[in-house]
């Protein structure tokens, strides 16, 4: 079993909402409270105001200040929007990756990783440490344990990947605990408790068919094996790794995760990596 993870997605703004409230914009802009026309301006008004600016001005003003219910809502609407998109633009400055928020689907990183728990994704060459594999900006656990390096209570980094390089199968999120060269026979390397095999021979993957990472679900009880070993996925290429686990939020996943089985109209999301 892999740990699944949602990737967390924006709402789409009805259309039918954003044409009648533009409509009525343009309405408001046209005529003022008294319904005179505003292409002739009044006798005796500022001349300050007048022009585009000035107008931009007084439209601003009127939307702000309007207790029309279709025009407030799409004023709300609008800025709850700018919000997100700032919120949006400022994580993915500081991962590098997008989306860079997961939702957990699973318990295969029980109990470090739990199903509900919303997880920030980082690009792995950002933060690496000098002693990551080969300039891949992953640590492994072997790596972790003679560094003291650990993440999310075990030596390592936690990677979230595309199983097989496919973009259309889900993405996983397992901790790397080996990193080997193609051709390399890594059984005496292995764990020898959960490695179900007496020799490279016997053990799938092995020797290794590509240079790339060999992962691992932390879950003792559903995951005491490598995940090459059970076909969950091949040697993890570098090039299938979209970036390593930094920070855990708990339960605020399950949102993502009720909004996908409901299956919420303007809803958006689908599967971001664990298998």
């Amino acid at each position: 079993r892999g740990e699944r993870v949602k990737r967390i997605a924006f709402a789409r703004t009805p259309m039918r909402t954003l044409k009648r409230g533009t409509g009525l914009l343009r309405d408001m802009y046209r005529d003022d409270p008294e319904g005179r026309d505003r292409t002739e301006p009044d006798a005796g008004a500022d001349p300050r105001g007048a022009g585009p600016d000035g107008d931009l001005r007084e439209l601003v003003d009127r939307v702000r200040h309007t207790d029309d219910r279709s025009v407030a809502l799409l004023r709300d609407v609008v800025v709850s929007l700018l919000v997100v998109a700032v919120v949006g633009a400022m994580l993915f400055a500081i991962s590098g990756v997008w989306p860079p928020l997961v939702a957990v689907e699973s318990d295969s990183m029980d109990p470090h990783l739990q199903k509900g728990d919303l997880v920030l994704v980082v690009e792995e060459g950002r933060f690496a440490p000098a002693f990551d594999a080969a300039d891949t900006g992953v640590v492994t656990a072997e790596s972790g344990r003679e560094q003291g390096y650990e993440r999310f209570g075990g030596p390592g980094d936690v990677i979230v990947y595309q199983p097989y390089g496919s973009g259309s199968s889900t993405p996983i999120i397992h901790r790397a605990h080996l990193y080997v060269e193609a051709g390399e026979n890594w059984y005496d390397r292995a764990d020898q408790s959960v490695i179900e095999a007496d020799s490279c021979a016997e053990l799938r993957a092995c020797p290794a068919p590509t240079t790339g990472f060999i992962t691992k679900g932390d879950n003792p009880a559903t995951n005491d094996y490598y995940d090459q070993q059970r076909g969950i996925s091949s040697v993890v290429e570098p090039e299938w790794v979209r970036g390593t686990a930094r920070v855990r939020i708990p339960w605020l996943g399950w949102i993502r995760l009720v909004a996908s089985d409901l299956q919420l109209p303007g809803v958006l999301g689908g599967p971001f990596v664990a298998p």
